[in-house]
């Protein structure tokens, strides 16, 4: 283990509400290192132990989803933005494809240990950041039906939130996550692997003709700002571009879980940063071709479009982007700087603009 985290969270997680969760949620989290670099002169990584204390300073109960956030508690997710010198240390954990609607109560559970995700031997000995994930998405859906569930969560940023420095010293060793120099395909099952065959080219067709789209329509275009704001066309091209273009002899697509991720409520696949390897989860293959768009046998919103949802892999893989919200319209909530760096957006945008241009 190379640092935990423990979480005391004061009023965080009540009983269901009988009505919908208000906007006027206030959090505030801190950050504390118990240690001193007095008492632990040659403190290293793996002896890091953080402890954070998340608060619900409102006045109501609320559930948060804890993905990608400090409470995740069991899946090597990004909860820290962690830096040496002002320069971003390398997270090697996994990114995640998510159906709000099928997730339970274990996915708003209180966080213990975040796991080995950061590459500090390629960083080096000295002083490091410790910045917490503290952008949440609350759940709203009290009362509302599954369907409409992804449309009820809402994102809110912490109030306050606070880092840490630690220092290490002398020589770190590499002690990130334990990952395969690189996974064998081995989805054996046919109809698993024509589904995510399928899949593929799907994705592929869907980055393409989005980035046509954007070239056509511009920067004004609707659609475009509800999903990317001012952002640069060019940006949201150069990330469509690279998922259209994605032709890696080495990177995997498994239906295996390899990493005993998807035991973990309402997963649908998630990308191995280190290796940009893809995995799907049973849910995945619920998923329907992008023409059930056109006949109704799914819509924008409900984020089960197949090629949509592997997309937003790829997007991870080959386009560094992360996962900030999820729900179409929490991805609408955004600011324009995370709106562009969110895979979700780029989940949501190409399967509208397929619904809005072949339906």
């Amino acid at each position: 283990m190379l640092f935990k985290v423990y979480i005391t969270c004061v009023t965080l997680f009540a009983s269901v509400l009988a009505t919908p969760v208000k906007r006027d949620v206030a959090i505030s989290v801190d950050l504390q290192d118990p240690s001193t670099s007095s008492a632990q002169p040659e403190r290293s990584p793996k002896d890091l132990e953080l402890v954070a204390t998340v608060t619900n300073n409102g006045a109501e109960g609320i559930k948060i989803l804890k993905y990608g956030t400090i409470l995740d508690d069991k899946l090597p997710t990004r909860s820290f933005v962690v830096t040496k010198d002002g320069n971003p240390v390398a997270f090697t954990g996994i990114k995640l494809s998510i159906s709000l609607d099928k997730v339970d109560d274990t996915a708003f559970a209180v966080l213990a240990p975040v796991g080995t995700l950061y590459d500090f031997a390629t960083a080096g000995a000295g002083k490091f950041t410790f910045t917490p994930i503290t952008k949440f998405l609350i759940d709203g859906s009290a009362g509302k039906e599954a369907f409409s569930k992804a449309a009820s969560f809402f994102k809110v940023q912490a109030a306050s939130a606070n880092s840490v420095e630690v220092e290490f010293q002398g020589e770190i060793k590499r002690d990130t996550i334990t990952l395969n120099p690189r996974a064998e395909d081995i989805c054996t099952t046919e109809p698993d692997k024509s589904f995510i065959n399928s899949s593929y080219i799907e994705a592929k067709a869907l980055a393409s003709m989005s980035s046509a789209y954007v070239n056509s329509t511009g920067a004004n275009d609707t659609l475009y700002m509800t999903y990317f704001g001012a952002t640069a066309t060019s940006e949201v091209i150069t990330t469509l571009n690279a998922v259209a273009n994605e032709d890696s002899t080495n990177r995997t697509l498994s239906c295996v879980d390899t990493y005993d991720a998807c035991t973990t409520s309402g997963l649908v696949a998630y990308t191995v940063i280190a290796t940009t390897d893809i995995y799907f989860c049973s849910i995945f293959f619920d998923e329907v071709a992008s023409d059930e768009l056109c006949t109704g046998g799914t819509n924008v919103t409900s984020r089960n479009v197949r090629g949509g949802t592997l997309l937003h892999e790829l997007t991870h893989a080959v386009g560094n982007t992360v996962d900030i919200a999820y729900g179409c319209d929490a991805d609408q909530a955004l600011t324009d700087q995370d709106k562009v760096l969110n895979a979700d957006n780029f989940n949501c945008f190409t399967t509208s603009v397929y619904a809005n241009t072949q339906c």
